[in-house]
């Protein structure tokens, strides 16, 4: 979720400003490497209608933008460091560093490069390249503060002293993070690199590859970081888990985006819910926040429920809840009542799977007992239930069918003829049909049962009522 976040500000930076938006993959850790990985970041995404403008798969543009397709590249401007001097072979094994960072550690030193390698003469280390395993380093320079400004953060300085010799070009000869991206940063005429806080101490290492090649930095934006609700960062098992599991969970797209746009950034004023073209004309990195921003879970669903209510169309609704009807009770029903039942009950959903519980509560017949207790029994108790129930069984024996208008007409008749209103005629109806005292619209759920399990069941409710009066 945070690389989504990520990924979103880069795409309502890039169109708020009418600049192109760029999807890279930067695969040079191969032993992280997952098949499958990429395609389901591409799809993913572009549900969530954070699509690229240039990149893989993309007809007319340049690419596609696969850094493991493009190491003669890299290894072509870490040549160009060395003979500028701003880089030296590395021969240290695996082991020897190691050793040497325990070593750190024991000391309470920071775990960083000790420049073994740095004094071997030129001559000498490019011999030793020929026949030995060896990583490339950037040679960083001491005493100096490295300057930059972060579009979010300010002015920062840090001092050169404390900056490792970072891994350029690694033993299996694939770039590091630092020096492939600073390269296509550059040679892909990137002006704004918006990414995640946890990169900011790596900036001046990048600050100083752009000074080596004499190249212009671009600007950079470091986001802050996502936290649990105890304000440590954000973890797998607290919610950073795939966007992928978030749908399949039932969150809608819209809801995912305008719910992480919100994870750092604000408007500047209480507004809450966006659509993605709202976000993309408001979206402004002077509104980023420093301070990290809470993954509120209940929020999310918060914000989910009024999408599902209110926020996209009652067809879109159908289509997400649909999939989770399937009780075998509903397989008489007619589909076109059942969607007509399925809206009434849009407004007690914050997530599409609930409808299953939620449909359940009142398909099931009601049962006898049940109703003899709380609230059911104080409202199939009143005293014109036995008119109001023996009217309602009267008249829809002589029906030949039920329609939710023919049972409503046939409420407003029982008003008018037994001078009965408001919840004392619309609650026992309710509880009747549904064995609950909330739920969906009870003439459209009358339909969708038919007329006869709708007669049976008022027929239980009279025989409830006359049992309560007795008793």
């Amino acid at each position: 979720m945070g690389s989504v976040r990520t990924a979103l500000y880069n795409y309502l930076f890039a169109h708020k400003h009418g600049g192109t938006y760029i999807l890279r993959i930067e695969d040079t850790d191969q032993a992280r490497k997952v098949d499958g990985a990429v395609e389901n970041l591409i799809h993913n995404m572009a549900r969530l209608g954070i699509d690229y403008d240039e990149g893989p798969g993309k007809e007319g543009n340049a690419g596609p933008y696969v850094q493991s397709q493009r190491l003669s590249l890299y290894r072509e401007h870490v040549e160009k460091l060395q003979k500028l001097g701003h880089a030296y072979p590395c021969f240290c094994s695996a082991a020897r560093l190691e050793k040497m960072r325990e070593f750190q550690s024991q000391r309470g030193e920071d775990t960083r490069y000790d420049g073994l390698c740095r004094s071997i003469p030129t001559d000498v280390g490019r011999s030793r390249m020929a026949v030995e395993p060896h990583m490339i380093r950037m040679k960083v320079p001491q005493h100096q503060k490295i300057r930059f400004s972060d579009l979010v953060r300010g002015e920062l300085v840090f001092e050169s002293d404390v900056i490792d010799d970072q891994v350029v070009l690694k033993t299996d000869g694939f770039p590091t993070y630092h020096l492939a991206n600073v390269v296509d940063d550059h040679l892909m005429q990137i002006s704004h690199v918006i990414r995640g806080e946890e990169w900011l101490p790596s900036t001046p290492k990048h600050v100083l590859l752009y000074d080596f090649f004499g190249w212009n930095s671009p600007q950079f934006a470091h986001l802050p970081l996502l936290l649990n609700p105890d304000r440590s960062k954000l973890s797998k098992r607290q919610g950073d888990v795939s966007v992928e599991d978030y749908l399949a969970r039932g969150y809608i797209e819209d809801a995912l985006v305008n719910f992480l746009a919100l994870l750092g950034w604000n408007p500047g004023d209480d507004r809450e819910l966006f659509d993605m073209e709202d976000l993309v004309h408001e979206f402004d990195l002077k509104r980023v926040s420093k301070a990290g921003a809470v993954f509120d879970q209940d929020k999310l669903s918060w914000m989910n429920a009024q999408y599902l209510r209110s926020r996209i169309t009652e067809e879109r609704f159908l289509e997400l809840v649909r999939p989770h009807c399937d009780l075998e009770s509903l397989q008489t029903w007619n589909p076109q009542v059942l969607d007509r039942v399925l809206i009434t009950l849009r407004n007690q959903l914050e997530k599409p799977p609930e409808i299953r519980s939620l449909l359940s509560l009142f398909i099931c017949t009601p049962q006898e007992e049940r109703l003899k207790e709380g609230e059911s029994a104080q409202i199939l108790s009143l005293e014109t239930n036995g008119l109001l129930f023996e009217f309602l069984i009267s008249e829809m024996e002589s029906m030949g069918s039920l329609t939710a208008d023919g049972l409503r007409s046939l409420t407003k008749a029982a008003q008018k003829e037994l001078s009965i209103k408001g919840k004392s005629l619309f609650m026992p109806i309710r509880v009747a049909l549904t064995g609950a005292t909330h739920g969906p619209e009870i003439f459209v759920f009358a339909e969708g049962l038919g007329l006869e399990e709708s007669l049976r069941r008022i027929n239980l409710a009279l025989r409830v009522y006359q049992s309560l009066k007795t008793s």
